[in-house]
């Protein structure tokens, strides 16, 4: 447990205190007196100055909302969803990583960093915890003002919880394996002081039994560390860094007198407006897809849809809708990742052998004037090979289609949903409508 005093004088540096006020600007903050517990609440800083002051009354950390409010002062408990919705004026997505096992942590980090740059996602926070894991933020500003109608700011804490939830999902078999590779089961299980069974689900190892990403327990007023605050049991700082240098990160880097104030765990002014788009349209769609709760399903964003169904052969390329075809013309300047990302999905659920859809990736990326690099070629197929989901191509009503101007629509495509319902239909008809053989008569 950090000294009172030892926390007094880091608080007392002018560069801490510039630095926990920046990120407090709207937000709730909450005060941690050591083992005395936390202040009142709502609190709030105002001046660099509030820091110092604080400190000297004892206070050993700082902790500040994931909602951003016009007024955090007028917050008060028992306050309804209404209220709540009123009063906030954005959030932003912080996935909270926590484990004992500190290298799974920060491969964990590595492959959430992955996951949303795969969505074209570059606003894109890291900070140490100040113990045994790490915080990712992408802002609000990234995201769009609304989402099926519904402004983006009401849609808290549910959109935070179905994104953290999709992207754990979509890492989940790449993690694990990479864990495997270093131990077996039985060795984490003692590790973690669990039963083996307690590691094992579907018959398959769940890496997030032993690595935890905060979703379930995400609610109105949740809140983090700050940035640059104290941790009381470790004593290390909770310092962003070079989202680059993830793996390389060691903790010795957040002792008190190693801190830099070199990288920003929000950059305001790097933030692209609406480039989280995709990825809580993304989020959402797959989040309709999965078996839910009663409850859940009323949710605006569960619509019902039927089980998607696996070709048992591969289906041709004259098979496939406008909007894939178009991209695999190729001369594209724009929209190369983002057509990646669908072309895999897409021939993915086409039934189509994995080195049949390397060679159609890579046939189609040197048709394009600037061809992606091999990296990111590779990069992606390895996330095809190794994950075993359900997760589809982008619907037709995403932008990106227009934007890219790949939507050239047919009259099938005024009856469909998804590219891939497109291909489905148009198979099906032409095994319907092919001749069938006669039997052999015999002599």
């Amino acid at each position: 447990m950090i000294d009172s005093k030892d926390a007094f004088k880091y608080y007392s540096r002018p560069e801490v205190q510039a630095a926990i006020l920046e990120y407090a600007k709207d937000r709730e903050v909450g005060i941690r007196f050591g083992e005395g517990g936390f202040g009142k609440r709502p609190d709030i800083l105002q001046f660099r100055g509030d820091v110092y002051e604080f400190a000297k009354k004892g206070v050993t950390s700082f902790h500040i909302s994931e909602e951003r409010w016009n007024d955090p002062l007028q917050l008060a408990t028992g306050m309804t969803k209404r209220q709540l919705d009123e009063l906030r004026k954005g959030w932003d997505l912080i996935l909270d990583i926590d484990t004992k096992f500190w290298d799974y942590a920060k491969y964990t980090a590595y492959l959430l960093i992955e996951a949303l740059k795969f969505h074209n996602i570059n606003s894109i926070g890291i900070k140490f915890s100040g113990s045994k894991g790490m915080h990712i933020c992408v802002p609000f500003e990234a995201f769009p003002d609304k989402v099926n109608g519904v402004m983006t700011k009401d849609l808290f804490p549910d959109s935070l919880r179905v994104i953290a939830a999709y992207l754990s999902q979509m890492i989940m078999e790449m993690l694990a394996s990479e864990i495997l590779s270093h131990e077996d089961v039985d060795s984490l299980a003692m590790k973690d002081g669990k039963k083996r069974e307690d590691l094992i689900e579907d018959g398959k190892f769940n890496p997030f039994s032993i690595i935890d990403i905060d979703t379930v327990l995400i609610s109105s007023r949740h809140m983090f560390r700050a940035p640059y605050s104290l941790h009381e049991k470790s004593g290390l700082v909770s310092m962003p860094i070079d989202v680059k240098d993830v793996m390389r990160f060691e903790k010795d880097s957040a002792k008190p007198e190693n801190i830099i104030f070199k990288h920003k765990f929000i950059d305001k002014d790097s933030i692209v407006p609406n480039e989280a788009k995709d990825l809580i349209i993304q989020a959402f769609d797959w989040h309709s897809k999965k078996t839910i709760k009663k409850e859940e399903s009323k949710s605006a964003f569960a619509k019902e849809e039927r089980k998607f169904d696996a070709p048992t052969s591969a289906i041709p390329a004259d098979h496939f809708p406008p909007c894939i075809l178009n991209i695999l013309k190729g001369n594209m300047e724009d929209g190369k990742k983002r057509s990646l990302f669908v072309l895999i999905k897409f021939l993915s659920h086409m039934g189509w052998a994995k080195e049949d859809i390397d060679r159609c990736i890579h046939e189609w990326n040197s048709r394009n004037p600037q061809p992606l690099r091999e990296n990111n070629l590779l990069e992606q197929l390895k996330y095809h090979t190794v994950r075993k989901d359900n997760i589809m191509a982008p619907n037709c009503v995403n932008t990106m289609y227009k934007e890219l101007r790949l939507c050239t629509p047919d009259n099938l495509c005024s009856r469909i949903k998804n590219p891939i319902n497109y291909s489905m239909i148009r198979a099906r008809a032409f095994k319907q409508n092919a001749p069938k053989r006669k039997k052999a008569s015999s002599s």
